[in-house]
């Protein structure tokens, strides 16, 4: 089959590799029909590389047709219609049973003290196979993937395997009150839909910021009141004017550590990926790599005693957190990997129902052959094109 493979710093190709097949009796293979580039894809293509080794096939956001079943997957049958979460899960584990399936304690990767496994991504997460490829084989088919019904387009659900799910638990970390307000940091595929959650959710104003034109344009469509980056040289100052000279009652982070302008951390980045694999993989693991501006950002822009939501992924263990100002703005802060399938119930009524109150068929700007991977990551790492979102098509 055909699967987009990593080769290298910014170098992913659509290589031919071996057909998946069941290995395990909880396995499924299925058909890809529509798999998506994740902006945690983009880590992998610029940052994260001495965790990956050539040819390992990328991708955590596929839907596509039940082609095989092992013999415990009681649950499908081939045919059915599913979106694979992005984590892989067992569902009956410790963490499992309080719904945290992103600790999932079967499939931990424990000789890097992580958490569950991931599709799609590095040897810290278990190096599992994704589903950029023509073809991809499902662990644990007897409890992750997400059955959805035939006829309305792929865009409809194909979101359930992450952007969805992600978004709607940084909603809910963020604790927003009733009519409240909320700030969201970064207007990606995770910001823009977190706006939208929250919107729909109760909340009073919701405000957010970015600086690219298209999609500070596409939030404004859903009624989200925007600031500009390149306007504002004090964010916390704009959102305390918005806001009752308070702040905003929550803050998500929906950025984490690809946040412009910090050139010196900007500059971290690019020289550890300039290091042997082991070097650079201690480097990326024990240093200070990330670019807080958003994180900063958030604890300036919150209210005191309000919540700060991250969701953007942030890497290196020594950054320096401005401890004393989280201390006296008893600032509350919740953070983590999203538990797909904790929030799927919530979720199905807004993909499944009358209309689209989520807008979940316009996020995507993009639609390409499998082929043009190559291509798409570069536009989407680049954001030429007024790329926002991108699904590929098998």
């Amino acid at each position: 089959m055909k699967a987009v493979t990593w080769q290298g710093k910014r170098d992913v190709r659509v290589d031919e590799v071996p057909d998946p097949k069941i290995e395990e009796p909880t396995d499924a293979v299925i058909r890809v029909t529509s798999t998506g580039i994740c902006g945690s894809d983009l880590h992998l293509y610029e940052v994260l590389g001495a965790f990956l080794e050539p040819g390992d096939i990328l991708g955590h956001e596929p839907m596509g047709v039940v082609e095989e079943v092992g013999s415990e997957v009681g649950n499908l049958k081939p045919g059915d219609r599913v979106v694979v979460p992005f984590n892989v899960s067992c569902g009956h584990c410790y963490y499992c049973d309080l719904l945290l399936y992103s600790q999932c304690e079967t499939t931990q990767v424990t000789e890097h003290g992580k958490g569950a496994a991931l599709l799609g991504y590095t040897k810290l997460y278990g190096q599992v196979p994704g589903g950029q490829a023509e073809r991809l084989r499902v662990p644990f088919a007897n409890f992750g993937p997400i059955k959805v019904p035939d006829g309305p387009p792929d865009e409809r659900f194909l979101y359930l395997s992450d952007v969805l799910p992600t978004s709607w638990q940084a909603v809910e970390y963020a604790n927003i009150p009733t009519g409240g307000s909320v700030l969201v940091l970064g207007l990606g595929p995770i910001g823009q839909m977190c706006a939208r959650i929250a919107l729909q959710r109760g909340a009073g104003k919701v405000i957010a910021i970015d600086l690219v034109d298209e999609r500070l344009e596409l939030a404004r469509k859903y009624g989200i009141d925007t600031i500009d980056l390149r306007q504002y040289k004090h964010v916390g100052e704009a959102v305390r004017d918005r806001t009752d000279g308070r702040g905003a009652d929550s803050v998500i982070d929906a950025v984490g550590m690809e946040a412009h302008g910090a050139p010196v951390t900007g500059l971290a980045q690019q020289l550890a990926t300039l290091l042997p694999a082991p070097v650079a993989a201690k480097v990326i693991e024990k240093a200070a790599v990330d670019r807080l501006s958003a994180l900063y950002t958030a604890i300036d822009a919150v209210r005191r005693g309000g919540t700060i939501s991250l969701s953007g992924v942030y890497g290196g263990m020594l950054d320096p957190m401005p401890m004393m100002t989280l201390f006296d703005k008893q600032i509350q802060l919740r953070m983590g990997q999203a538990n797909v399938r904790a929030w799927i119930d919530d979720i199905m009524p807004f993909v499944t129902g009358d209309g689209d109150p989520l807008g979940v068929e316009d996020l995507a700007t993009h639609r390409l052959p499998l082929s043009e991977a190559p291509g798409a990551y570069e536009m989407f790492q680049k954001k030429r094109d007024g790329a926002i979102k991108i699904l590929l098509e098998p």
